[in-house]
């Protein structure tokens, strides 16, 4: 058995059809995902009898169902005679070790991490700062970006606020911006308006 765990997903199916491939002339591929049935799977795993032609299994993300990985498991154990080929992006740790156990290679295929985008907190900064060029300028890159309204307006409150809070709740100017932020998302609905215009006005008269 040839076990392939990852959230590559594309780089992982990609290595599993090429070795599938070398194993796979003339054979019939039978291939269940987490989208069957156990009924399906069972099918799968009795076998295609003496006369049946050469198969390969491949068992796609079935980990995840209980039912499933049991009956696979159950069968690993017991032996198939079918090479076998299992991808499982995020194997439960349980049933990952039980399949390792079972399998003649194991190959790991994680995506690279992203890094956070911290680029969204540059807008509170400027809020803090009262600087309105780089408040205005981080405003539009974020809706360049696609950056959502809710989003945006969650971080300048935060912003407000903690300035607010730092300031022993004596600053006038903060106190001031903690209560518009707070207020406008019920305001801009009320007008019938897109928090991203409302947004763009507060921004504006900062």
């Amino acid at each position: 058995m040839y076990l392939y765990i990852g959230t590559d997903r594309e780089k992982a199916r990609a290595k599993m059809a090429t070795d599938i491939a070398r194993v796979a002339k003339g054979a019939d591929i039978i291939r269940i995902t987490d989208a069957h049935t156990l009924d399906d799977m069972a099918a799968a795993l009795r076998g295609g009898g003496m006369f049946a032609n050469k198969r390969v299994l491949v068992f796609e993300n079935t980990n995840a169902n209980p039912e499933m990985r049991g009956m696979l498991l159950d069968a690993l154990e017991e032996g198939i005679a079918d090479p076998v080929f299992i991808f499982e992006e995020k194997p439960l740790a349980a049933g990952k070790k039980r399949f390792e156990k079972y399998a003649e290679r194991v190959e790991k295929f994680d995506s690279p991490k992203k890094e956070r985008d911290g680029s969204i907190f540059a807008i509170a900064n400027a809020l803090r700062a009262g600087d309105k060029k780089a408040l205005w300028v981080s405003y539009m890159r974020e809706i360049a970006k696609g950056g959502a309204p809710e989003a945006i307006h969650g971080v300048l409150f935060w912003g407000a606020k903690d300035a607010f809070l730092k300031s022993g709740g004596k600053d006038a100017r903060t106190r001031r911006l903690v209560a518009e932020l707070a207020v406008l998302p019920h305001e801009a609905r009320r007008r019938g308006e897109d928090l991203e215009y409302a947004l763009e006005r507060f921004v504006l008269c900062v």
